[in-house]
């Protein structure tokens, strides 16, 4: 507990809410948001210094910063290592602009592929959530405080405001919260609670989340935030356990002291929330790297090739067939026909609160056009986009979503942003790609967007298919790097991608509640016995990969794997467990492990995971691990069929 007895009541209030000005700060979100970092508390007399608040997650929001992939598209990455090292530029660029505090590390499980936030977490599964998530929070807390987000059960994005999720405890515990328990013990500083409300309580003044849970079982001892302006609902929600409301005073201000007055907040729970801010601020303010935080490390070129890297890695080779005697990709032509609305569209993503305002962006009509001889079409006119593709060696077509269609939902901008209760392509689109394709057979289709798309109306008529997802400034470069084979497609689907509408959850954006339970994604379909249009973890290769026998030690698992194609490639191995235990129903199979692996052509290494079990558990009024038989699939994918098997016992 930090000393507070020359603090006077004033003073402590002032630490527990932001300072943005009521009307013109609330403008200026609307117009345009965390153009500067946003402030909170700070006392010169006490030496604690101001908090400034800026957000996430494709980068820094304040002008001028490099927009790296949307966090979907690192999520196709697979990569922890990659995600610290983005953690490490957003954190030194958030410092440059005069931040301390950024919420960037988004883990909020993708429950279904139509919510309109899904571009701004990494995907469907817990495990992989979580970790991408630590490695995030440990990159960013080189430099800056870390917040992780939006605390919990917060996946539908039209009625967040309202929507009350209600799930039994263990699916919250199993499914919706250990990648929050895994920032945590990454020492994330701060915690932001949800819009939403959890089984009847407001994520805000929430004390089984806030308390019982995050400080007295995970023994979090950073701050809780507010989600903006409408996260907070009493000055009661201080003493459930948030500390501090952002970005202006709402409830922790005259009301906390007229609550304090008439009993119903104690002076001691104040004081915890304070100390809990002021000690966080105050070791975060020894911490970083000064000679970094110049002008010139924003949007600097290491930086910039960093979102080149993350594009290139992050992007999904979903179908790559023969036209004539070989696979359409890679492109060996001088002459291309660009065909699509969003060929020459600028698209990091929605211009909510993840927006980034980089000094330029890459499109894929831009980069093609540094490559090849290119006629460009945008497609409104599909008679003619088929004649130019008909004319042309190769076709590639440029098609999905924008922030029209998906992302967050601001009050007062309407039109922008929201849920998808429909995952197909605009049927315009559809209808470009089956004239494209009928035209011009070496057509290579490029899906632009947040989430699954439902392809099954064309996709057997397209024998190239790529998602490109929101790829950030550079993402143009590493599109074409990709297609012409200068580097090698490695991403892999972070959820599922269904063939239809009814393989998915029930999804009401509209709903004043929402039943959630431990299915969605790969496990659902799986439990079901349906196949999707592709699994997750999927995605294809320039070359080709095998693993080899597995050997099973104890919760040791070794499998080597080999690259029998000729050329370099990453790999992304991928270990799933499933319990066959007599205790409780589980899920047949959740994803304990992965690990992306670069290979030359030819080239074998041995990959090891150690499997957790602690990861095991199950949640039954408390943790434990059941004894019995476990089965071990390691493959490239969550398709079983693709998977080495072992198993292992627990007593």
């Amino acid at each position: 507990m930090v000393d507070l007895t020359d603090w006077t009541l004033d003073e402590k209030v002032r630490e527990v809410h932001g300072s943005l000005p009521h009307i013109s700060g609330l403008w200026g979100m609307l117009v345009d948001y965390n153009a500067e970092p946003y402030p909170a508390g700070g006392s010169e007399r006490h030496g604690v210094p101001e908090l400034r608040f800026t957000d996430g997650p494709r980068g820094v929001a304040c002008f001028g910063s490099t927009c790296f992939p949307a966090p979907i598209a690192r999520g196709a990455a697979f990569d922890p290592e990659l995600e610290e090292r983005i953690g490490d530029a957003i954190g030194v660029e958030a410092r440059t602009h005069g931040a301390n505090f950024i919420a960037a590390v988004c883990i909020n499980a993708l429950r279904h592929p139509g919510w309109g936030r899904a571009q701004e977490t990494y995907g469907e599964d817990p495990h992989h959530l979580g970790q991408l998530g630590a490695a995030l929070t440990r990159g960013l807390q080189r430099h800056v405080m870390a917040c992780a987000k939006h605390f919990a059960c917060n996946s539908i994005e039209d009625n967040r405001f309202k929507v009350d999720v209600q799930l039994p405890e263990r699916v919250l515990r199993e499914t919706y919260l250990p990648h929050f328990r895994d920032c945590v013990d990454a020492g994330v500083a701060s915690v932001m609670s949800a819009y939403n409300r959890v089984n009847g309580e407001w994520c805000g003044g929430n004390r089984h989340l806030l308390t019982e849970i995050l400080r007295d079982e995970w023994g979090f001892d950073g701050f809780v935030v507010s989600d903006f302006v409408f996260g907070t609902h009493a000055p009661t929600d201080l003493a459930a356990g948030l500390d501090l409301e952002m970005p202006l005073r709402k409830w922790f201000g005259l009301f906390l002291k007229r609550a304090m007055r008439q009993g119903r907040v104690s002076e001691a729970e104040l004081d915890t929330a304070v100390s809990r801010i002021v000690r966080t601020k105050r070791r975060f303010a020894e911490i970083g790297e000064p000679e970094r935080y110049r002008p010139e490390s924003v949007a600097c070129a290491e930086h910039v090739a960093l979102a080149r890297e993350a594009a290139t890695k992050s992007m999904v080779l979903l179908k790559n067939e023969p036209v004539g005697e070989a696979p359409i990709l890679p492109l060996a032509t001088d002459s291309l026909a660009v065909i699509g609305p969003l060929a020459d569209a600028e698209l990091t993503g929605d211009k909510g609160s993840s927006h980034v305002r980089s000094p330029y962006v890459v499109t894929p009509l831009a980069a093609l056009r540094e490559r090849v001889d290119v006629a460009f079409a945008d497609g409104r006119d599909v008679a003619a986009a088929a004649q130019l593709a008909a004319s042309k060696p190769a076709a590639v077509v440029v098609v999905g979503l924008t922030h029209r269609d998906e992302g967050e939902s601001i009050p007062l901008r309407f039109g922008l942003g929201g849920d998808r209760t429909d995952l197909r392509l605009r049927p315009r689109d559809e209808a470009l790609i089956q004239a494209v394709v009928a035209a011009q057979p070496r057509t290579v289709v490029v899906l632009v967007g947040g989430s699954a798309i439902i392809t099954e109306a064309w996709r057997d008529a397209v024998p190239a298919l790529v998602m490109a997802w929101y790829s950030g400034m550079e993402g143009g470069h590493a599109l074409a790097d990709l297609l012409f084979g200068d580097a090698n497609f490695a991403g892999r689907l972070p959820m599922v991608w269904p063939r239809t509408h009814e393989q998915l959850p029930s999804f009401d954006p509209t709903a004043k509640t929402a039943d959630y339970s431990e299915l969605h994604g790969y496990r659902r379909l799986q439990a079901q016995g349906e196949e999707p249009a592709f699994p997750f973890g999927f995605g294809l290769s320039y070359t080709r990969f095998q693993c080899g026998e597995m050997v099973v030690d104890g919760l040791r698992v070794r499998v080597d794997v080999t690259n029998v194609g000729d050329r370099a490639g990453d790999e992304v191995v991928q270990l799933y467990v499933g319990a066959r235990t007599d205790g409780l129903p589980r899920p047949p199979w959740d994803l304990r492990g992965f690990e992306r692996v670069g290979l030359e052509a030819g080239e074998s290494a041995t990959v090891e995971f150690v499997i957790d079990p602690q990861r095991l558990a199950v949640w039954d009024g408390g943790w434990r691990v059941e004894p019995g038989r476990y089965e071990v699939g390691v493959g490239p994918s969550g398709e079983p069929g693709s998977w080495v098997r072992g198993k292992f016992e627990l007593d």
